[in-house]
C-alpha cells in the first residue's frame, strides 16, 4: 500500500512543480521576453561554437568537414608545447596579463574613489565624460593616436625629451617599450569605462555611515579605509574573479595594431599567434588547440580563485 501511495503522489508532486514553474514564468513573462535576445546571443555565439572545439583533436579538412576529417588525438597539443617559440609567446601573454591586473584593474578603483570625493557636480560630470570618451574609439584609432604621440620625429613625448637633451626614442620599434605602450594605451582607453560599476556601488552606500563617522571625528582618509573600501570589496572581488577568468585573453586587436617586426619578440601573444597560425597559415586544428588550451587554463584559474575567495571573503561567482 505504501508503494502504491508513493507511486500515486510522486507524479502529482512533479505535475504540481511543473505547473508552479510554468505559472511563475507566465507571471514574469515580460522579464523573460526581455532577456530572450541575450539568451539567444549566448546560445548562438558562445555555446554553439563550443562544438567546433572538436577539430582540435582532428586533422581538420575544410572540404571534408568535421564529420569526415581524420582524428589526430593530442597531436596538435603536443606540437603546441614543442613549438620553439611557445614558451616565449606564453610568457608575453602572462606578463601582459599581470601588468593589466596591476595597473588596468586597480586604476578604475582609484579613479572612482577620486571622483567620489568631487563635490562640484558639473565639474564631476565633465571629468567623467572626458574619461569615458576614449572607450568608444576603436583600437585602430587608438593606435593612430599613440603612434602620433610617440613618433620619434614629431611626437610630443620625444619633443619633451629633447628639452632635456635626451635623444629621440622609437617606442614602437624597441622590444623594451612595447609592453608599456600596450598597457598604457589600454589604461587610457578603458579606465573611465571601468569606473561605472564602482561609482554605482559607491552611490549605494548609506550616507548615515559617513555622518556617524564625522561625529566620531573620522577624516576623509579614515572614512575611505573604514567605509568606502569595505563597501566596494564585494564588487571588486566579483570583477577580479571575472578578470582572472580572462587572464590569457588579452585581446587580439589591442596588440595587433601596435605590432611590427621590430617589437614582435615582446608583443607576440597567444591571440595574435592563433590569428597567424589559423587564418594566415590555414592551420585550423592547431589554432583551435591553442584556443582550447587558453580556455582550460582560464577555467582552472577562475575555479581556484573562486574557491579561495569563497573561503576567505565569502564572495564568489557561484
Amino acid at each position: 500500500m505504501a508503494d502504491q501511495a508513493k507511486a500515486i503522489t510522486e507524479p502529482q508532486s512533479r505535475a504540481d512543480k511543473r505547473r508552479h514553474i510554468l505559472g511563475y514564468m507566465w507571471k514574469f513573462k515580460a522579464l523573460y521576453f526581455i532577456s530572450l535576445p541575450g539568451l539567444l546571443f549566448f546560445a548562438l555565439f558562445k555555446y554553439v561554437p563550443l562544438m567546433g572545439s572538436v577539430i582540435a583533436f582532428q586533422n581538420y579538412n575544410l572540404f571534408a568537414g568535421v564529420t569526415k576529417s581524420p582524428w589526430a588525438g593530442l597531436e596538435h597539443f603536443q606540437r603546441m608545447f614543442q613549438h620553439y617559440d611557445f614558451l616565449k609567446i606564453l610568457r608575453n601573454t602572462l606578463l601582459l596579463g599581470i601588468y593589466d591586473i596591476i595597473f588596468a584593474f586597480t586604476a578604475p578603483i582609484v579613479l572612482a574613489l577620486l571622483l567620489n570625493e568631487v563635490r562640484q557636480v558639473l565639474y564631476k560630470k565633465i571629468v567623467q565624460t572626458i574619461f569615458y570618451a576614449p572607450h568608444f574609439l576603436s583600437w585602430v584609432i587608438v593606435s593612430g593616436i599613440f603612434v602620433g604621440i610617440l613618433s620619434p620625429s614629431s611626437g610630443i613625448v620625444n619633443v619633451m625629451l629633447g628639452w632635456f637633451g635626451i635623444d629621440p626614442i622609437y617606442f614602437l620599434g624597441e622590444d623594451s617599450y612595447i609592453r608599456s605602450v600596450l598597457v598604457g594605451s589600454g589604461l587610457w582607453r578603458d579606465v573611465g569605462w571601468g569606473t561605472i560599476i564602482y561609482l554605482a556601488a559607491l552611490a549605494g552606500i548609506n550616507p548615515d555611515l559617513y555622518e556617524a563617522s564625522n561625529i566620531d571625528g573620522a577624516g576623509r582618509w579614515r572614512q575611505t579605509l573604514s567605509i568606502t573600501l569595505p563597501a566596494l570589496m564585494p564588487v571588486i572581488t566579483i570583477l577580479f574573479l571575472l578578470k582572472i577568468g580572462d587572464f590569457l585573453d588579452y585581446g587580439f586587436e589591442r596588440v595587433f595594431v601596435f605590432q611590427n617586426p621590430l617589437n614582435i619578440q615582446n608583443s607576440e601573444i597567444l591571440d595574435t599567434y592563433i590569428y597567424k597560425a589559423g587564418l594566415q597559415q590555414l592551420q585550423y586544428s592547431y589554432a583551435t588547440a591553442i584556443g582550447v588550451f587558453k580556455s582550460v587554463v582560464g577555467l582552472f584559474l577562475i575555479t581556484i580563485a573562486n574557491t579561495i575567495s569563497k573561503k576567505a571573503t565569502g564572495e564568489s561567482l557561484y
